[in-house]
Parts: structure tokens; sequence; C-alpha cells
């Protein structure tokens, strides 16, 4: 959406160029070329892009719109150079252009986008709707659930095998690890298509995104183990912490002053200062390292991991200040429910998530396709919810409304009505769903 401009000499607005213009120039038109094809070389020219990135990062862009404000007069878009010479003659067009015509009249919408441009038009605030996203692991897409009708309402394609996957907290951004190319890719969350692709250093499973946005912290999964640190704003991997053991989970502390890796290979669970980003301290654990989540102290610190472990129906707690495991917690068994015993993958409770208020713990059983809530702090056992088959990982949008599961075996997502504990849909995705996450995403402009 954009404003009108305001009265007086025209001013060229940025946030404008980069997200209305910068993707006029990277769109492909049947068979002609694309205009940064070509203008990478010629004038007025256009940063090249980085390998593996299909869009221009923040400082590229800067420098995209210091050298086309140049080739327009501001407030006039029939006397600017960047409009006349793809727009065709009989349109009042230049006579010729080396990228050939792209428009045929003045209501092409790209003519209109980048006339807007000139005329000192500036983008509105984006929206923010709440969104569910869901990533199929056995597929090459990742589904976008609208919660107040769980429906999907779009979906990212061209990820193959996608593991982990976030939003950034400005919600302009999603981050997918992407197992089958090894890289880290970055979805546009208004248009869901994939703008860059950083390599990484090994094949990556899950992911998760700083609190200020600037940092994608990537667990990879392959001796001898290690934490790749994206920094989103350059796409580019600036390093990568060497950990004790492949690395499976990772996620930011509530805090933001760490990041939290699981191994299950070497049972243990690393533990990253964000501000210096290197180790700070390991733990080991009885078995291999599943999903986590984490409850606060009164001042915001992270008091506890709650951690599932391999081959365990339950999960454990550690405390985070005495590095040390405090307790375990077991599933119960519902009487009468047939126990699954084939493909757990060696484990059998995969999926944890806390309410906002961080009152309740919800946990998954593949044993029994179910989902148990807890009590917080007290964890007391509050009831279960049967979701579907392989129910492997949980979240839970801002409102604390909902929980969503993702039912692994028959590819669904089961939404279940927190208050009511209750399945009140199942919301048909990909294949073999799994990593999930929610939050606030920027939709339109």
């Amino acid at each position: 959406m954009t404003a009108a401009a305001a009265e007086g000499p025209v001013a060229l607005d940025y946030e404008y160029f980069r997200e209305r213009v910068q993707p006029v120039f990277l769109k492909k038109r049947g068979n002609q070329a694309r205009c940064v094809a070509c203008h990478v070389g010629r004038a007025p020219q256009l940063q090249p892009l980085r390998e593996g990135a299909l869009a221009w990062n923040e400082a590229e862009s800067r420098k995209n719109f210091e050298i086309w404000k140049l080739f327009v007069k501001p407030g006039d878009p029939s006397k600017s150079v960047l409009l006349r010479h793809p727009l065709a003659i009989e349109a009042g067009g230049d006579h010729f252009h080396g990228g050939g015509k792209h428009w045929k009249s003045r209501q092409d919408p790209e003519y209109k986008v980048l006339a807007g441009w000139v005329r000192g038009e500036k983008l509105e605030p984006a929206p923010e709707r709440v969104r569910v996203l869901q990533s199929n692991s056995a597929g090459d897409d990742i589904h976008v659930i609208d919660p107040r009708t769980n429906t999907v309402t779009g979906r990212i394609e061209g990820i193959e095998v996608p593991h982990g996957v976030i939003l950034s907290p400005d919600g302009r951004r999603i981050y997918a690890s992407n197992e089958a190319r090894h890289t880290m890719d970055t979805v546009d969350a208004r248009t869901l298509q994939v703008i860059a692709r950083v390599p990484l250093s090994g094949r990556p499973n899950n992911l998760d995104v700083s609190h200020d946005g600037k940092r994608v912290y990537v667990g990879i999964r392959q001796g001898p183990g290690a934490v790749d640190v994206i920094d989103v704003e350059a796409f580019r991997n600036v390093k990568s912490v060497a950990v004790k053991g492949e690395i499976h989970n990772v996620y930011v502390t509530p805090d933001g002053r760490h990041v939290v890796a699981g191994s299950i290979a070497a049972s243990t669970i690393s533990v990253i200062d964000v501000a210096t980003e290197t180790l700070a301290w390991t733990l080991t654990l009885s078995a291999g390292i599943r999903p986590m989540a984490f409850t606060r102290n009164a001042d915001g610190a992270t008091k506890e991991i709650i951690v599932q472990l391999s081959d365990f129906h339950g999960f454990a707690l550690v405390d985070f200040a005495t590095r040390k495991e405090i307790r375990r917690v077991t599933l119960p068994d519902p009487p009468g429910v047939h126990k699954e015993m084939e493909g757990l993958q060696t484990s059998p409770s995969h999926g944890l998530a806390i309410t906002p208020d961080g009152k309740m713990l919800w946990a998954t059983s593949k044993h029994y396709g179910m989902v148990a809530a807890y009590s917080l702090p007290e964890l007391k056992h509050l009831g279960i919810v049967f979701t579907g088959s392989h129910p492997d990982w949980l979240t839970i949008p801002p409102d604390g409304k909902s929980l969503y599961v993702a039912n692994a075996g028959d590819d669904t997502m089961a939404v279940v009505d927190i208050a009511g504990m209750k399945v009140v849909k199942r919301v048909p995705v990909g294949s073999v769903p799994k990593r999930n996450a929610s939050g606030r995403m920027r939709t339109e402009y």
C-alpha cells in the first residue's frame, strides 16, 4: 500500500524503491532478459547479485537507490528516462531501449509502480497478520496458514527438504534451512519468494533468529558439529561456532542472551554466548537431545531448559544456572489406546511448546498420537488431546488461544483449542510435516 506524496518539492522514497521498484528490475518477462542481467554492466548500473542471492541486501539496495534516482525527474514520470525508455513508442516512450520495450501503455502495473515512486509516493506501514508456517520434511514446500480461519493462504515453494523455519522479528522475512542444497534460504514474507540462499558449512537441521533480527543461527547436522552464524543483512555466513556433536535443534533463549543447541549423537547441550558468539558451556545428558523449551525467572533470564530425550516418553528439566538435570516427567499411557512402536526414529516424544503467558507446557507423544498438557511451574498434568498420527512439532501463535500440531504420519496440522482442550480442525498440508513456527508477518505493502 502507498500513501500520496505531501505538497512541496518531491522527495524520492527509499523504502518504496527497495520494496516496490527493485522487484521490477529482477522480474523475468517472457523471452526478454531481466533488467539486472544487462544493467550490472551498463548505466544506470545495478549492483551485481552475490552468489546464491536472488535479491539485493540493504547496502546494495542503498547503492542502487543513489544511482537510479539520478535517472528520473522527481514529480514527472513523463520526463523520466527510467519510464520512457522501456515504454512503447505509441504510448509516449523513447525511440529505442537496448533492453526492449516492456510496457505497451502507461496502465501497465509495472509502469504504474515506477511512476508512483517518481511522483513521491511512500509506503504505508505494512500490515501485520499472524501466520502459522508449516514445513513439510519430505517435500519441497512450506504451507502458510491464517489462524483466524485455519485455512492455507499461501505456499513457499522450491525449498526441497525444508527443515527449520522461523519468522524474522519484524515480520518481513522467513528463514528456512534447506537440507537438499545445504543452504539457509531467505523468503520475502510478502511475495513468498526465495530471495537469497546462503551456503552453509554442512547439512542443516533446525535454526533460530536473534532478537534484533540481525543473525540467524543454523544447526549443522554432520560431524564434528557446528552452529553457523548468518548475517541476514549481508546474506553471508560469517562464522561457524564449533560444538561437541552434530546439531539437531537450535534455539535463542527468551532473554536473547544465549543460543542453545542440542546434539542427538553426542547427547550434549551446547550453550553459545550471543554477545561474543563463542561456546560458553556444554552439558552431557544420558541420551540424545531432542526438542527444547525454556522457562524464565522473574527478571526474564533463563530458568530451566525443558528437553526431550531419545528413547524417553517424556521430558527432563535442566537448571540453567547450575547446569544440572533436576527432574524427569514421563508422559501418561492412556488406558485402552494402541501404543505405536513403528517409525518413532528413537524419539517417542518430539515436540514442546509453552503458552505465551508461561503457565502451560505442551508435549507430544508419538506412541499415542496425542499431546499432553502440564501446568507451569508445578508441572501438574492437566490432560491429553488426541491429534493424529506421529505428532512431531508444536507452535502457539502470540494470542495463546490455539496449539498447532504437525501430524507427520497423516500429513495434517491439528488445531487444538487450548482452553477447551480439544481439536477444532485438521488442516491438510504437505508431505510429512514436522517443524513449524508462528508469529506476525508483514503480508503486503
